[in-house]
């Protein structure tokens, strides 16, 4: 596993997930927050509602909280003063301390670094990363001139990028859109689509795993918007420098790659909510709190591909199902809170079953309730998605959210950028989408518009790049 150099690790910083000072406070009945969504979902910890609470805040620090927010007006900032010299002086305190605080937050965001090169050989950051708050997936198609050694200078020059990106240094000709940021927790995640073998001449070095996947009837793809020869993860922090990355790496690729499609995602700010929580989509619901954890015993078997893989260059790496999936929203919106319920099967406040507990008490899918019926349906998608419902199949979820705008018809463009992570994909990904299909109560407010599935190579060994070993083994 790799490890990140994560802001814990040095003076001065917090962790993504801390609440930074001056943050607003989340009320117990807020909704949920990203997680990264966790590295996978971020797992619970001391601060949860759970925990004792803490003593009340001072009124300079509430002030200093609200002013952050924008919450005291003028109006408000005039009447704390009519108190006197002593009102107007802590006024002035809780004005500077505010900025302080506002200082230290952006710092503490900006300043987290997740390293390219992983301390030992590993995955590529961007699996298991937490989730950033902004991400951007993108698929390129090489030129039609381009054979296998123009592949690997794009490799070559792709990597020395992210590389230097994501260490928060600036790249030779450089747009300076992110001069002032610090790394944000940048990531930058390489993958090779079905076509790029061929297009290099490797056809006889593509795994069995990229097979295509199958068709589901709950799909509406749209082809200029899926697969691709090459495709390009990248996630961070802050919308500029995720941005940054995005141009530099197009830019990189001219003459070489065209861009084929792109799709702009979001989550949660790392930090707006009273402690780590597992993510919300846009239909308000937690979404990934069956994810599996690193600290699983069979974590790695499960979503790296071992030293067993047909192809060794593999071993180490994963893949990624990725898939635009749309979410009918204003019929979704029109369902009361206990039909909703029932469709997804957990509470739409706490992500517990319905069968009781906490977001992570297990499902007791056996119990029936007083009419003799199941009291997660039958066809609820926590049900039928559940690893006991598909021989023990699990994946690795990580997605963003998006919103492209308003359709002719008024609905929004918005949903789900949908990536899972496995070490293959015919036995997790397929196998629960398979299931799915058949009979999933969710998938009525759904549309899968576009696909791909990518291998995903290990990360570069030092004075390497990405895929050196498939392009030059």
């Amino acid at each position: 596993m790799s490890k990140q150099t994560s802001s814990k690790n040095a003076p001065g910083k917090k962790t993504p997930g801390e609440k930074a000072p001056g943050a607003r406070s989340a009320g117990a009945g807020s909704a949920a927050g990203v997680p990264a969504p966790a590295a996978a979902p971020a797992p619970e910890t001391g601060n949860s509602p759970s925990s004792s609470p803490s003593p009340s805040p001072s009124p300079s620090l509430e002030l200093s909280r609200r002013r952050l927010l924008g919450t005291v007006g003028a109006a408000g900032a005039a009447g704390l003063v009519v108190g006197g010299a002593g009102g107007a002086i802590g006024v002035a305190a809780a004005q500077a301390g505010s900025q302080d605080a506002a200082a230290k937050a952006v710092t503490s965001i900006g300043s987290t670094e997740v390293p390219f090169r992983p301390a030992r050989a590993g995955q590529q950051a961007g699996i298991t990363t937490p989730l950033q708050a902004t991400g951007h997936l993108v698929a390129f198609d090489l030129a039609p001139d381009a054979d296998r050694k123009a592949a690997a200078a794009l490799l070559r020059r792709w990597s020395r990028t992210a590389e230097e990106l994501m260490a928060g240094r600036t790249p030779d000709a450089d747009t300076g859109v992110a001069l002032d940021a610090g790394p944000s927790s940048l990531t930058v995640t390489f993958g090779f689509g079905h076509s790029f073998f061929g297009r290099t001449g490797l056809t006889k070095r593509r795994p069995v795993q990229l097979d295509p996947l199958p068709d589901f009837s709950a799909d509406a793809l749209d082809p200029e918007r899926s697969n691709g020869d090459l495709w390009i993860q990248i996630g961070a922090d802050d919308a500029l420098v995720a941005f940054h990355a995005l141009r530099a790496l197009q830019k990189d690729a001219a003459g070489s790659a065209r861009l084929r499609w792109q799709m702009n995602g979001f989550n949660r700010t790392p930090g707006a909510t009273a402690h780590p929580m597992t993510a919300r989509n846009l239909m308000g619901q937690i979404d990934g709190t069956n994810n599996p954890k690193p600290s699983d015993q069979d974590f790695d078997e499960r979503i790296f591909v071992g030293r067993d893989a047909d192809q060794a260059w593999m071993h180490g790496g994963s893949y990624a199902v990725v898939r635009r999936i749309r979410m009918l929203l204003d019929d979704w919106e029109k369902r009361s809170r206990h039909e909703q319920e029932r469709v997804i099967g957990r509470r739409k406040d706490s992500g517990a079953p319905l069968t009781g507990g906490s977001e992570t008490t297990p499902m007791r899918l056996e119990a029936s309730g007083p009419d003799g019926l199941p009291v997660i349906p039958a066809n609820a998608h926590a049900r039928i998605a559940a690893p006991e419902s598909n021989q023990g199949a699990a994946m690795l979820r990580r997605p963003f959210s998006f919103h492209d705008g308003f359709r002719k018809d008024g609905a929004p463009d918005a949903g789900l950028l949908f990536v899972c992570w496995q070490a293959d994909p015919l036995r997790a990904f397929t196998q629960v989408q398979r299931k799915l299909d058949r009979g999933d109560a969710l998938s009525r407010f759904l549309r899968h518009e576009a696909s791909g599935l990518y291998a995903v190579p290990p990360a570069a060994e030092p004075g390497d790049y990405v895929g050196r070993p498939l392009l030059e083994g």
